[in-house]
């Protein structure tokens, strides 16, 4: 019997691989002789980085670099371990987390850092790079990205534009010309998890600004500078970004990765699945278990385990999902291709007390469901 374990991180717990590990633990203490692939997974999100990295071999590195308000922050970034794919989480560099609500100003924030960390892997000899770009203090459409990459971004005066989204309302012209020639060479898939448009009232501006500290006048400011970018990057690059579905993310800097790099914006599940080649992994396979922190009624919406049931139930293998918690709709998965849901506590328990025991609990509840499906095919058998 083979056995693909395939969760990710129980977040604020243990980690995707530590996961798969457990589950595996309980699978063969109550089948002993099954064949188990362990292939940890991630939505894009949160933890996608040390996934990646842990699936594939990798290491994390770290670079100081400019952060969102110009000061320096560390950053980690992933060297994945095909030796030619770099991972960036661009909350590492420009990340809400990294300003303090007091000092949040989207008018000046910048994605400078994120620009530094592509050139440091460039620097390394790295050509492949997954970009996930949730979690922005940033609203400059990736101005300050391409700006430390070379790209000049100039005013009337043909003088290079100051960092941040308020600037780009002087945008008078684009030159790529300067841009670092490694990145030419380079692709780059932008996990990206919205479908907002660049500008307008469904806009990076108007949904995501005032969670960066934008006032209803600053949102009206920096949607007119998007505008205003926009026709400047398709008079320039002759590219049309205002519209695409995902320009909108992280302030702009979808629709920045598609202008400058010639990005390809994807579901972060899609591009952590293709990372990880789970698809030959299922090769054979004769169950699938995934699972995540909780599973509810979000989860449905791409997130991992929906990812990794989708090709599973393509090939017609079973999916049982063992999660930290089992929330509000979570029997929605039902839908989409999950066919059991489980959670790790068997009893009342305190959050810290399960994330404490989360290896233990995540090993006795996949025995479990081992043990209910060698219960089940004894049933059915003799019928």
């Amino acid at each position: 019997m083979k056995v693909v374990i395939a969760p990710q991180a129980f977040k604020g717990s243990i980690s995707a691989l530590e996961v798969a590990a457990a589950l595996a633990e309980g699978v063969r203490r109550a089948v002993p002789d099954a064949e188990i692939d362990l292939v940890p997974v991630a939505d894009g999100g949160d933890g996608t980085l040390e996934t990646l990295v842990e699936a594939t071999g990798g290491e994390v590195r770290a670079a100081a670099v400019t952060g969102p308000l110009g000061d320096t922050v560390e950053a980690d970034w992933g060297a994945l371990g095909d030796g030619r794919t770099a991972v960036i989480e661009m909350a590492r560099t420009s990340g809400l987390a990294l300003t303090p609500p007091e000092k949040r100003d989207p008018l000046a924030a910048t994605t400078y850092g994120l620009g530094e960390v592509i050139g440091r892997a460039l620097d390394a000899g790295f050509r492949s790079f997954i970009v996930g770009i949730g979690g922005s203090a940033t609203n400059d459409a990736g101005a300050g990205m391409a700006q430390a990459l070379g790209v000049q971004l100039l005013d009337a005066r043909e003088r290079d534009l100051p960092t941040g989204g308020a600037a780009l309302a002087r945008l008078e012209r684009i030159d790529v010309s300067g841009l670092d020639p490694r990145a030419r060479e380079s692709t780059f898939s932008v996990a990206c998890d919205v479908n907002n448009p660049l500008t307008g009232p469904e806009g990076a501006s108007a949904v995501y600004g005032p969670q960066k500290g934008a006032t209803p006048e600053m949102v009206a400011q920096l949607d007119a500078a998007l505008s205003h970018f926009a026709e400047v990057v398709r008079r320039d690059l002759g590219k049309s970004i205002s519209q695409i579905a995902g320009a909108g993310a992280a302030g702009g800097l979808g629709g920045g990765m598609v202008a400058f790099l010639d990005g390809g914006l994807r579901a972060g599940v899609d591009i952590v699945l293709d990372a990880v080649d789970l698809r030959s992994h299922l090769e054979g396979a004769d169950l699938i278990i995934t699972g995540e922190g909780q599973l509810d009624y979000q989860t449905v919406y791409n997130k991992a385990p929906i990812g990794v049931a989708r090709l599973a139930k393509a090939r017609r293998i079973p999916v049982i999902a063992i999660s930290g918690s089992l929330g509000t709709g979570f029997a929605d998965v039902h839908e989409h291709g999950i066919d059991a849901a489980l959670a790790i506590t068997p009893a009342p328990i305190t959050l810290e007390e399960s994330s404490r025991q989360a290896r233990e609990l995540a090993a006795s509840a996949a025995e479990q469901a081992m043990r209910l499906m060698s219960v089940g095919s004894r049933i059915f058998s003799t019928r």
